[in-house]
């Protein structure tokens, strides 16, 4: 890559990916990685998978890298009254902060029990899954003040919370896998007191339900604009990953009706996902980190299991449209475990990948 001179772009994102290692205070922070935006309309990053994607990539917008610095960045969610970002960096502890108004890109606050997931509830306000450690559901309240709405079910603790929705009756749905308490590196290993893996809800009032108990691992959710639909990804399949599409009952408190909607394939893997106003489903994509099964000679004197296929040429963003069809794919140089819809117009995606936080803009809009 050729040195860049008095390009103030790229000396600000230099500034913006080192903000967040800068702010930690004492913790360790991780590798920021250089990028290059595309300088040709349109950007060859955004594919065009089917005709009907056309009407959504704008021809003049490039993909952006905001910042880096981050060891694995989930839980995007926008704040309009801000023109704020808000994010999970798991593996760090923390979570990090875009500013749209400012570009600037740091540090929001550390020690988050290693937060994963994050929603803004109707009334504007953050709620979040600490996904290990606590184990629970929090709400940051206007003032500050944090308020438990989930710890427990059925008198044994939650799992690790995972991804979360709020719905428009005030309701709050998210999943709880065993991602957090697998290991030590998104959390501290702990034995799960649940029998089972479950997507819950959350009623206005407090009380909580177990809405799905026969996925294994259920990851992402996401309603359909109407909230008719809840589409929910399940991490460990049979015999892929896949997503799973539910009616949601008049009374918005049960589903029914599983569909499997979309099998990502042997190489493929869901994540996190948004849906758009038009009932498009935006998915974190990428390898689902299979490996052959024979190994192949590497050189001296060495054989390895390599993966089924090249990260390189799946990681990013991949777009179905509401009967399950692939219209559209964003090229990202990490793998992108969650997205969101920003914006004062609500038409720029937020993509948290790996490391780093991207963006571009589109023609289509958040549904919610």
């Amino acid at each position: 890559m050729h040195p860049t001179i008095g390009n103030p772009r790229r000396q600000f994102l230099k500034t913006a990916a080192g903000a967040g290692a800068a702010a930690l205070s004492g913790l360790a922070g991780a590798q920021a990685f250089d990028f290059r935006p595309s300088q040709r309309y349109p950007d060859p990053a955004v594919m065009i998978l089917d005709p009907s994607f056309a009407k959504y990539r704008l021809y003049s917008s490039t993909l952006e890298q905001l910042g880096s610095g981050m060891r694995w960045a989930e839980g995007p969610v926008y704040f309009p009254e801000q023109g704020t970002l808000l994010l999970s960096d798991i593996p760090n502890n923390r979570l990090m902060k875009y500013d749209e108004k400012t570009g600037t890109f740091g540090v929001h606050k550390t020690n988050v029990n290693y937060a994963n997931g994050n929603t803004r509830d109707r009334q504007g306000r953050l709620v979040t899954c600490e996904h290990s450690v606590t184990r629970r559901i929090v709400r940051t309240e206007k003032d500050g003040r944090m308020t438990v709405l989930a710890d427990s079910f059925e008198g044994k603790r939650l799992n690790a919370p995972n991804d979360i929705v709020a719905r428009s009756d005030d309701s709050i749905w998210f999943t709880d896998p065993t991602f957090g308490i697998n290991g030590e590196w998104e959390g501290t290993r702990a034995t799960p007191e649940q029998a089972t893996t479950n997507v819950y809800r959350i009623a206005k009032d407090g009380a909580l339900t177990a809405v799905i108990t026969d996925l294994v691992n259920p990851n992402g959710l996401a309603f359909s604009p109407d909230e008719r639909t809840l589409y929910v990804v399940e991490w460990k399949g049979t015999p892929h990953r896949s997503m799973w599409r539910y009616d949601v009952a008049a009374d918005g408190a049960s589903v029914s009706n599983k569909t499997k909607l979309i099998d990502a394939g042997g190489p493929g893997a869901f994540d996190g996902f948004r849906v758009d106003r038009d009932g498009n489903l935006w998915c974190g994509w990428g390898h689902s980190g299979a490996l052959a099964a024979e190994p192949t000679d590497i050189g001296g004197g060495m054989k390895a299991y390599l993966p089924t296929a090249r990260s390189d040429e799946m990681d990013g963003v991949k777009v179905f449209n509401p009967q399950g069809k692939p219209i559209g794919f964003i090229r990202l140089p990490e793998r992108c475990a969650n997205l969101e819809f920003g914006g004062p117009k609500r038409n720029r995606l937020y993509m948290a990948s790996s490391h780093s936080l991207y963006a571009l803009y589109v023609e289509a809009h958040g549904a919610v």
